[in-house]
């Protein structure tokens, strides 16, 4: 996946784990929200909320768990979602 749109973003969740359990219009408009508030890409923040994936340029790990910029990233990610 390239970019970050509805229909890739429902696709790749369906494929790697067969069912969808998010409203995925609201899941991809918080990750580009989210991107653009700590200026990263999308997609990073998309995988980083479905997939647990370190974000490049953010200190988001340590020892495989999220440090205190990774929970506020997914504090941010989850208060835009619910808007």
């Amino acid at each position: 996946m390239k970019n970050l749109t509805t229909k890739a973003a429902k696709e790749y969740i369906l494929n790697k784990y067969g069912y969808l359990n998010h409203d995925i219009k609201k899941l991809v408009k918080a990750s580009k929200t989210t991107a653009k508030q700590y200026n990263v890409k999308p997609l990073d923040v998309f995988f980083f909320m479905i997939e647990n994936k370190p974000i490049k340029n953010l200190y988001t790990h340590s020892y495989n768990f999220n440090t205190s910029g990774g929970r506020e990233i997914k504090e941010t990610f989850k208060n835009t979602y619910h808007e």
